[in-house]
């Protein structure tokens, strides 16, 4: 036996070899070691952020971004062109101030406004405040005596987000908000002020539950002034808050996603996308989220382009807009390419910023695993990976998620991405650059590992196979914190179920 298991050992060894090099082949090879080199990834980061900075969609510097993207795949003798989108309604903050204030003092804390919440007149939205702690049920009970609630400004506690909280913090920060909001509007409350849960005065907006059909008035107070009014109120004091709020927009418009790709020779009509945002709420630069991974894409595509790589599939590079503000460009590329869908082997995305890649989430696939793990071989140094099957939301998977196309998210350390996500503070210098460099060898060796399979062992899911999903992962909890939910219920959005 001694002898025998050696022998069986290198015997399975060959094989595995043998069917290795079937899938990775000189251009996966070269494409690690171009992408591990110097390359413009992070020129063209400092450039996007820097120069053209925050990136919201409707503004003028996301137009100049997406040109800027689509020079890039030109100059780098890449396909590419525009696909315009309806966004739903614009939203953009010009000014806000707030002052809180009784008979006897007053004092104006920064305050920002939450997206698609409404303007108010030059006189601004005047109400006394209530706190309600953190705004659970039991809160608003105890404070809603005599409808004590209605018509007032509601200050919420938050728990500090920082790195050692992560992703996680940040995902119950959105998960609260949820009954928060629907407590909120039950009251007819006259709004709501979270407390930043950023310290040292750091500001940032996310979308409300509700996204676009958003009511409330939403504002994010800075920590440390919060924490000032909420000791008053708690000390007896009668405090009021004027809010003035300049917002442009309220109308749909026409927003622009920027598509290239690269021809494959053998099954041409079969896609693998990769994708990224190229949006970014407009208080940092968007460095995080996630102009990082926007140029990570860029670069991808450039060096197999430079390299003369011709994969046996189709690469399409999708740098989709309207993210932030409910995840519409990917599905208005889900609706543009509906055709197209039952040919997309795999759409991936990356957003996470530039925390290091430690897997993937299959989004209910576990049919896909094997292989996900098999075009990782190359790249097995920079793992270990792990491949998760809850379906993530709240970034572009979703929309070929609900349409039944595999897809992938991929997975990465927190690093300073939590703490950072959506505020003043995501700027060029949080950016960990060996890191990126790495990530974009990671998702290049995935991206071109799949596209060079000799077949496909998955299909599209049916539409009775994606409800099971949605049933089987309980996801509609999490649609309701990223306003999805009702779009799905009422079949606007996703398979016809």
């Amino acid at each position: 036996m001694k002898k025998i298991i050696p022998l069986l050992f290198w015997l399975t060894a060959i094989a595995n070899f043998s069917h290795a090099t079937s899938i990775f082949n000189s251009d996966v090879e070269n494409l690690i070691a171009t992408l591990k080199a110097p390359t413009p990834i992070i020129a063209d980061l400092k450039q996007l952020t820097d120069e053209i900075g925050s990136r919201l969609t409707g503004t003028q510097a996301n137009k100049n971004s997406v040109n800027w993207a689509l020079n890039k795949f030109h100059q780098a003798n890449v396909s590419a062109k525009k696909e315009s989108f309806t966004m739903p309604k614009a939203w953009l903050e010009k000014s806000v101030s707030g002052k809180v204030f009784n008979g006897n003092f007053s004092f104006s804390p920064q305050i920002v406004a939450m997206p698609f919440t409404k303007g108010t007149d030059y006189q601004g939205l005047t109400a006394s405040i209530i706190s309600i702690n953190k705004g659970d049920s039991q809160s608003f009970k105890h404070a809603n005596t005599n409808n004590a609630l209605q018509g007032k400004w509601l200050l919420v506690e938050t728990a500090v987000l920082d790195d050692k909280s992560g992703i996680h913090g940040l995902f119950q920060e959105y998960l609260d908000a949820v009954g928060i909001e629907e407590r909120a509007l039950a009251v007819e409350a006259a709004g709501i002020i979270y407390m930043s849960s950023r310290t040292q005065n750091l500001l940032y907006r996310h979308l409300p539950s509700t996204g676009a059909d958003n009511t409330l008035a939403i504002v994010v107070m800075e920590r440390e002034s919060a924490l000032r009014t909420q000791r008053l109120l708690n000390a007896g004091k009668a405090l009021k808050l004027t809010a003035k709020i300049n917002i442009f927009g309220e109308k749909a418009y026409q927003a622009d996603n920027v598509i290239a790709e690269i021809k494959g020779d053998t099954f041409p009509d079969e896609i693998v996308l990769i994708g990224a945002h190229i949006d970014s709420f407009d208080l940092g630069t968007g460095a995080l989220d996630n102009g990082s991974n926007v140029s990570l894409v860029i670069d991808i595509a450039r060096q197999i382009k430079k390299l003369n790589i011709v994969p046996k599939r189709t690469i399409r590079f999708a740098l989709f807009n309207g993210e932030e503000q409910g995840i519409y460009g990917s599905f208005g590329y889900t609706k543009t390419h509906a055709k197209e869908l039952d040919k997309h082997v795999l759409a991936a995305t990356i957003d996470i910023g530039t925390g290091a890649i430690n897997g993937f989430f299959v989004n209910g696939r576990e049919e896909i695993k094997a292989i996900i793990n098999q075009v990782l071989t190359p790249v097995a140094g920079l793992g270990p990976f792990n491949l998760m099957n809850d379906p993530v939301v709240g970034t572009d998977n979703y929309d070929f998620m609900m349409q039944g196309v595999a897809n992938l998210v991929a997975s990465q350390a927190d690093a300073n991405y939590a703490s950072n996500y959506h505020a003043q503070s995501d700027t060029f210098d949080k950016v960990d650059q060996k890191q990126l460099k790495l990530n974009s060898v990671i998702i290049a060796a995935t991206i071109l590992g799949i596209a060079n399979l000799d077949e496909i062992p998955w299909q599209r899911q049916t539409a009775k196979q994606v409800v099971n999903m949605v049933d089987e992962y309980d996801i509609e909890a999490s649609m309701k914190t990223f306003g999805l939910h009702k779009s799905w219920t009422d079949n606007s959005r996703g398979v016809k179920h």
